[in-house]
């Protein structure tokens, strides 16, 4: 069964980004010392799917996510860390939220447990459910890319928090 073509990517808009981090930045100085702009991005490849999780992250069901390394190493972005910022857009690429990097671990995808299955906050929050969406997610992308979904692929596994704007942080 061919897998289907990977949907547009979303444009960001870089200047919400700025005007977002800055808001941030003004109320939360020592927060962020020393930290320069952040990485900025959606969740998932297409506006309706940036729209759908970014709307499980403001109802309070998703504070978890999963990125293969390889994709970082693509855009030339250096892996998360405990404690950095990043900023999440809607599926227009506007600037949504700033949330926190509260807890990492790397790992192949099937090393993904129970609880940070629930934490993702997606389908049915179980563990052999996110085992099957993202495989037909990075099928999807990784076919997009020219390349084939290897299961055994390096996955961040990164837990986070809502910290702007503050009607939505945690």
């Amino acid at each position: 069964m061919p897998v289907p073509e990977s949907p547009p990517a979303v444009p960001i808009d870089r200047a919400s980004a700025e005007g977002m981090w800055n808001a941030y930045r003004e109320r939360h100085a020592a927060d962020t010392e020393g930290e320069g702009f952040p990485y900025v991005d959606v969740f998932g490849d297409s506006p309706s799917l940036a729209e759908e999780l970014l709307g499980l992250v403001l109802a309070g069901t998703k504070r978890a996510t999963a990125s293969l390394v390889r994709d970082f190493r693509d855009d030339g972005e250096a892996l998360p860390r405990i404690g950095e910022h990043w900023i999440v857009c809607d599926g227009s690429g506007q600037a949504a939220l700033v949330v926190r990097t509260m807890e990492l671990r790397l790992g192949p995808a099937e090393s993904v447990d129970d609880a940070f299955a629930w934490d993702e906050g997606e389908g049915d929050r179980t563990r052999d459910d996110w085992l099957a969406g993202h495989s037909r997610y990075w099928s999807r992308t990784e076919a997009a890319k020219g390349r084939v979904w290897d299961p055994s692929a390096d996955v961040v596994f990164e837990r986070f928090r809502v910290v702007w704007p503050p009607e939505h942080a945690d």
